[in-house]
C-alpha cells in the first residue's frame, strides 16, 4: 500500500505530530493537566471535572475537550490547537468535522502511552443513534488489550498483523520485530493504519485482502490477529465484527492456515470465539481445529457468555440494540444449532517441528499475573524442556517448588478432631493455577528444594510410605510432567 494513501498528506501528518507534541497531548501530559481525580472520571466517561479543568482553551485544553471529551469548540480555538496543521487539511482528512457553530472530532485520536497516537473511528458509545460505517475502524478496546497483553514479546525478524484495523497490534509489534507486515480486508482500515504508522514514525508493509490471502506463500516469525471472530449465521454488516463465515469457522480457518504462515519455531496468536453445543465437549471441538497441523497449541478460555447476553453485547456494540428482528434471527440461529453458550479466548500456536505436537485446550478464567504473553512464552519453554526428556530424564532432574506456592486445606471437625478432606496447591503468581493433590504428591512437592534428583527424592518417599521405588517412579513421571507444565515445580538448571 502506498505510504501516501493516508487520511492526511505526509506533510499534514508531520504538522499534526508537531501540534500534538507541542501541546504535550500525551497520556502523561493529559493526566498532569487534569489531575488524578478528573483523569479517573474520564475513564468512566464522566467529563465534568475535565471540562472544568480545561476552560481556558489553551492548545492542550482544546485538544482534550475535542478528542477526549467529544466537545464542539469554536473554529478559531481548534485552529490554534492544531497549528501548523490547517483546519482545511483537518476537515479534508476527516480529523475534525463541522457541528453546530464549531468543530468536533471526526475521528478518535487517542494518545497511547507517552509516545504513541492511534487513529480510529469515533466509537458508537460517543455518538448514540449515529449508525456505524460498514467499515468502522475500532480503536483500543477490551479485545485489543487482551491480545496486546497475551502476545509473546520476544525479538523476531518478521511479524504479521492479520486484520490490523487501526494498527494498534502492528504498533506493538514494531517494538520487537525488525519488519512488520499488516493486512486488512478494508481499504478504509488500511488508511487509518497507514496514518497511525506515519504519525508514530513507523514504516509498515500494508496489504489489502481477506485474512491470509495477501501473504499467501510467505512465512513469518510471529503472527497475531484480532479477527472478526463474532459467532453467528454468517451475516456481514460490519467488517470489524463479521467475517462472513458461519458459526466459529474463522477460528478453525486460522488454525488451518497457521502451518503455512510460520517459520520454523514461529508463533501465531489470535483471539477467537467458539460455540458450546448441547451434548458436546467444547474443548474437544476446539481441539479438532488443530488436527493435522503439526503445531503445538495452547488454547485458554477466558470468558463464557449465554446466547442472549452475547447477542445483546454485539448488537449494542454497533448500535443495533433496538433491532428486534436482527436479534430474533440471531437467537433463532443459535437455537437451531443447539448453541448453549459462546466461549472467548486466546489461541497460541507454535511450529516446533516435532512429530507429536502438544495440544492443550483448557479453562483459565482466574486473574493471571500480567503480562499474559510472558506466561505463554514460559509455557512453550516448559514444553520444550519436557519434550527433550524421557522418564529417566525427568527422574534425573532436580526440582524446586514455585516461589510463594501455597497449601490450602479443608477439614471437618469430628470426634477425633480435625480430619483433612481436601488439599490444594495454589500459585499466587503467574497463571495462578490451583491443583487438588493427594498426600504423596504433597510430600513430593514439599521436598522439591532443588537439592536432590527426583529419583533420589522418590526413593526416600517410597521408603517412608512403604511403596516399591520402581512403582512410585513410574507413577511419578506423568505427575511431575504435569506439575512442570503448570509451573508448580520448576526444573533446576544451574
Amino acid at each position: 500500500m502506498d505510504r501516501h494513501d493516508m487520511l492526511l498528506s505526509p506533510a499534514g501528518v508531520d504538522a499534526l505530530r508537531a501540534a500534538l507534541t507541542r501541546a504535550r497531548f500525551t497520556a502523561n501530559g493529559i493526566a498532569d493537566r487534569l489531575g488524578p481525580q478528573a483523569t479517573g472520571a474520564v475513564a468512566r466517561n464522566d467529563y465534568r471535572a475535565a471540562l472544568r479543568a480545561t476552560e481556558d482553551r489553551d492548545p492542550l485544553a482544546t485538544l482534550i475537550r475535542v478528542f477526549i471529551c467529544d466537545q464542539t469548540e469554536p473554529e478559531p480555538v481548534v485552529a490554534a490547537a492544531l497549528a501548523p496543521l490547517t483546519v482545511e487539511e483537518a476537515l479534508a482528512g476527516g480529523l475534525v468535522e463541522r457541528h453546530g457553530e464549531g468543530l468536533r472530532a471526526g475521528v478518535d485520536l487517542e494518545p497511547y502511552g507517552d509516545e504513541w497516537f492511534v487513529l480510529a473511528d469515533v466509537p458508537a458509545s460517543a455518538r448514540p443513534g449515529r449508525p456505524l460505517h460498514a467499515e468502522h475502524v475500532l480503536g483500543i478496546g477490551g479485545a485489543t488489550q487482551t491480545l496486546i497483553g497475551a502476545t509473546v514479546r520476544r525479538p523476531v525478524e518478521t511479524a504479521l498483523d492479520l486484520g490490523t484495523g487501526s494498527g494498534v497490534q502492528a504498533l506493538h509489534l514494531s517494538t520487537h520485530a525488525h519488519r512488520v507486515t499488516a493486512t486488512d480486508v478494508s481499504e478504509r482500515a488500511l488508511r487509518f493504519a497507514a496514518t497511525t504508522a506515519a504519525l508514530n514514525g513507523q514504516d509498515w508493509e500494508l496489504l489489502r485482502g481477506d485474512l491470509v490471502a495477501p501473504v499467501a506463500g510467505r512465512r513469518f516469525d510471529l503472527v497475531v490477529s484480532n479477527p472478526p471472530f463474532v459467532v453467528g449465521p454468517g451475516t456481514t454488516t460490519h467488517v470489524y465484527r463479521d467475517s462472513g463465515r458461519v458459526g466459529d469457522a474463522i477460528g478453525a480457518e486460522l488454525a488451518a492456515a497457521a502451518p503455512h504462515l510460520l517459520t520454523e519455531g514461529g508463533t501465531m496468536q489470535y483471539l477467537a470465539n467458539w460455540v458450546h453445543v448441547t451434548g458436546e465437549d467444547w474443548a474437544e471441538r476446539v481441539t479438532g481445529w488443530f488436527a493435522g497441523t503439526g503445531l503445538d497449541a495452547w488454547v485458554i478460555q477466558r470468558e463464557v457468555a449465554d446466547p442472549m447476553a452475547y447477542v445483546n453485547l454485539w448488537l449494542t456494540d454497533v448500535g443495533e440494540a433496538a433491532d428486534p428482528q436482527r436479534m430474533a434471527a440471531w437467537l433463532d440461529w443459535f437455537d437451531a444449532h443447539k448453541v448453549e453458550a459462546v466461549g472467548f479466548g486466546i489461541v497460541s500456536l507454535r511450529r516446533a517441528g516435532h512429530d507429536e505436537p502438544i495440544v492443550r485446550v483448557e479453562d483459565l478464567r482466574q486473574r493471571v499475573e500480567p503480562p499474559l504473553g510472558d506466561r505463554v512464552g514460559e509455557w512453550f519453554d516448559r514444553q520444550d524442556w519436557l519434550r527433550a526428556r524421557d522418564t529417566d530424564g525427568l527422574l534425573a532432574a532436580r526440582y524446586r517448588a514455585a516461589d510463594g506456592l501455597q497449601l490450602r486445606q479443608e477439614a471437618t471437625m469430628g470426634a477425633d478432631g480435625w480430619a483433612v478432606d481436601r488439599q490444594v496447591l495454589a500459585m499466587p503468581r503467574g497463571l495462578r493455577w490451583s491443583e487438588e493433590i493427594d498426600p504423596l504428591v504433597l510430600a513430593l512437592v514439599g521436598g522439591a528444594d532443588g537439592r536432590l534428583p527426583l529419583r533420589d527424592q522418590l526413593a526416600l518417599l517410597a521408603a517412608a510410605h512403604d511403596v516399591a521405588p520402581d512403582e512410585l517412579a513410574e507413577a511419578a513421571g506423568p505427575i511431575v510432567a504435569h506439575l512442570v507444565e503448570r509451573g508448580i515445580v520448576e526444573p533446576v538448571t544451574d
